[in-house]
Parts: structure tokens; C-alpha cells; sequence
């Protein structure tokens, strides 16, 4: 092969590297970083893009879609010294390249930690009951926390949303041991206040029935004395129907005497009639 073969298959060759190294043609949702000589240069957009080979230099490939960065999960602490753990979502955007790149080291790397510490700090104001219920309020915070920083970056926040946000184990354990305490506290309080209403009752039922025992005795006392007034007016001064009276209550007095088992002899008076006399007498004189 002679040396002007050689020659112009060489520059062929050139000529085939300059124009592969000069064209650049990009997908939709990516911009590029041209630094030329080691400094930055330009950004190429989506399409058909001419550097100047040797000299312009592809540093940065971008994907300026929004990006999904998963927040790994984390124990943190809350005002109240209760251990939670949580994780988070976030999804940003690249809106200045230029700042992505040159900004910060590794942009996704920075918002995820910046994430983490923002979370910590905000749980950790809030009571354990707060920041369990308190998940919009979280997320609301901790976006617009980070959203000045991001936008130093050359990043837009969209949107972060907290996966999950629960007690951790040792917590749980806690949390159900004191709801356990709680219910039996409940149900011993419970348990008293029915006693103290069952003695109250039993209380108003004793003093209603002796209300009612005394009652019926006053009643039986004014019925038994209007008894004796009525009895005392149809006698008069009659001593025969008061002496038959008498001695129907006597006679009636030892039949129950003689039935009871106790009773073991019962001693009559010889002359009953005398004996309702004399006490009539006494009655009288009384």
C-alpha cells in the first residue's frame, strides 16, 4: 500500500472521529454540560447539537424529568423522647443545569440528606400523639423547608410525601402495654362506680322501706286506737260485753300458749270470770 493510501484512509478516518465528536444529538428530557478547555461552556438542548471536537467537552449528562428519590427510613426522636421511625418520598426537578452540576457535589445525594434532617428536626418539635396524626402537616414543612435550598441547587421540589411514620418496636410494645393498663384502669373505675350506685340504692331502699315500716306503724297504732275509742263508746258503762271481750282475748291467748312447742304445762284460773273482773278492775284504774 503506497503512502498517499495510507494518507487519505488516515484522514478519512479524522474526518469521520471530528464530525462523530462534533455532532450531538440529544433525546427529549436531557440536556447536556459543555465545558470547553476544562471550563463551562454551554448547555445543549434536546435535538441536533454541533461542539467543536477536541476543544468542547461533554461533562454533564442531565435527565431534566422529574426525578423520584426514595428517603430511606430513620429513627427519630420526638419532644416527648418517644422513638419513631419514618421515611419519605420526594419527587424534584432540574430546572438550571448549570447549577445542578457546579452547585453541589451529587444534587440527588444533597436533597436526600437535606430531607433527613428536616424530618428529624420537625418530629422532633412535635409530642409522639402529634406527629403520628400530623402526617399533611409534616409534609407540608418539610417542603417548604427545603425548597429554598433547592432552588440554590438548580432544583425544583415538587412534591414529598411521607411513606410511613409508625413507633418502633420497643415503642409498640410500650404503647400496648399502656393501653392494657389503661383499659384495666378504666374497667376497675368502672367497676366502683357501679358498686358505689348498687350501695347507694340499696342505701335509699333501706331507709324507704323503714320510711314505710314506721308508716305502717303509726297507721296500725291510730287504727288500733281508734279501735278502742269505738270500742269504748258502744260499751259504755256496761261491764258485760268488756268483760266478754277480755275474755275472748284471754282464752285466745292461752290456746297459743298450749300450741307452742315450748310450752309445756298451761295453768288456768279456777274461776275465769273473776279473773277477767279483777283485770277490768285494774284496767280502770289505770
Amino acid at each position: 500500500m503506497s503512502g498517499s493510501l495510507i494518507f487519505v484512509v488516515a484522514l478519512l478516518i479524522f474526518v469521520v472521529v471530528t464530525l462523530a465528536k462534533g455532532v450531538r444529538i440529544l433525546p427529549q428530557g436531557e440536556e447536556w454540560i459543555v465545558e470547553r478547555l476544562g471550563k463551562y461552556h454551554s448547555t445543549l438542548k434536546p435535538g441536533l447539537n454541533i461542539i467543536i471536537p477536541y476543544l468542547d467537552n461533554v461533562a454533564y449528562k442531565l435527565v431534566t424529568k422529574d426525578i423520584i428519590l426514595d428517603v430511606q427510613e430513620q429513627e427519630v426522636i420526638t419532644r416527648d423522647n418517644a422513638v419513631i421511625l419514618t421515611n419519605a418520598i420526594a419527587f424534584i426537578k432540574v430546572t438550571d443545569p448549570v447549577k445542578a452540576v457546579y452547585g453541589v457535589t451529587d444534587f440527588a445525594e444533597a436533597i436526600r440528606n437535606l430531607i433527613m434532617t428536616t424530618l428529624r428536626s420537625i418530629v422532633g418539635e412535635m409530642e409522639l400523639d402529634e406527629a403520628l396524626s400530623s402526617r399533611d402537616k409534616i409534609k407540608a414543612r418539610l417542603r417548604e423547608s427545603i425548597a429554598d435550598e433547592a432552588v440554590d441547587w438548580g432544583l425544583t421540589v415538587k412534591s414529598v410525601e411521607i411513606q410511613d411514620i409508625k413507633p418502633s418496636e420497643s415503642m409498640q410494645r410500650a404503647m400496648e402495654m399502656q393501653a392494657a393498663a389503661e383499659r384495666e384502669r378504666k374497667a376497675a373505675v368502672t367497676k366502683a362506680e357501679g358498686e358505689k350506685q348498687a350501695a347507694i340504692l340499696e342505701a335509699e331502699a333501706r331507709l324507704e322501706s323503714a320510711k314505710r315500716d314506721a308508716n305502717a306503724q303509726v297507721m296500725l297504732a291510730e287504727a288500733s286506737a281508734e279501735a278502742i275509742r269505738r270500742v269504748a263508746a258502744a260499751i259504755g258503762d256496761q261491764p258485760g260485753p268488756m268483760m266478754y271481750m277480755l275474755g275472748e282475748k284471754y282464752i285466745a291467748s292461752m290456746e297459743r300458749m298450749g300450741s307452742s312447742e315450748s310450752a309445756k304445762v298451761v295453768v288456768l284460773p279456777a274461776d275465769l270470770q273473776e279473773t277477767v273482773r279483777g283485770l277490768l278492775a285494774r284496767g280502770k284504774m289505770a
